[in-house]
């Protein structure tokens, strides 16, 4: 597990290359894969550390050793990450939730719908703001405004400090985000069943993906 967390910490990605610049089409898909795959890694890798945890917390709950102030406040503090209501009272009413929450993503999903979203690394939000998984902001200056964007409308395209920022946001966002439910109902089961988390099984769940 320390080697593990060494590797993420260590982990530095190279910025986004240009993909445009590859003519061969194939060459620029395997260009694009074997760029983004290890920073998918490296961000599952940070929340696969975060379920063990969790795991570990839960089972020893589970034995009846309940959780001491380091746990409780490491759990409240995952808990804000999450997005999970905490009750200092009871600092296990939010597990089900978490346990649901905190969990990886098949590095196969992120890679294709990052191709669909940004034209295999060439879109315009890609290039400028490191966005690969086309998130939105709705605070004005967040982002890149739309060329096409309707009058009416205040939402920017978010710009992120690197593309492992962006890689990391997509995961939170599936993890949380209402519209994804499904998607981790299914991860749930699949994961219930002792099943392998698959990048088609999970694609089920993403029929609300903008």
């Amino acid at each position: 597990a320390i080697a593990a967390v060494l590797l993420v910490v260590s982990f530095r990605p190279r910025p986004l290359p240009d993909f445009d610049a590859i003519e061969d089409i194939p060459a620029r898909k395997q260009a694009f894969f074997e760029y983004l795959a290890p920073i998918v890694r490296a961000e599952n890798e940070r929340v696969r550390e975060q379920r063990r945890r969790l795991l570990e917390i839960l089972d020893a709950a589970a034995a009846g050793d309940a959780p001491g102030w380091l746990d409780r406040r490491w759990l409240e503090k995952l808990s804000a990450e999450y997005e999970v209501e905490w009750n200092a009272d009871r600092p296990l009413a939010g597990a089900e939730t978490l346990s649901r929450r905190v969990d990886v993503v098949p590095v196969a999903l992120a890679l294709v719908q990052a191709a669909t979203e940004s034209g295999w690394g060439r879109s315009r939000f890609a290039t400028e703001a490191n966005n690969l998984f086309g998130h939105w902001c709705y605070e004005p200056g967040c982002g890149i405004v739309p060329a096409r964007r309707n009058r009416d409308a205040a939402h920017e395209v978010a710009a992120f400090e690197s593309v492992r920022e962006s890689v990391a946001r997509y995961l939170h966002n599936l993890n949380t985000h209402a519209a994804y439910l499904p998607l981790r109902m299914i991860r749930e089961r699949l994961r219930a069943a002792d099943r392998r988390l698959t990048a088609m099984a999970l694609a089920e769940g993403l029929e609300r993906y903008s």
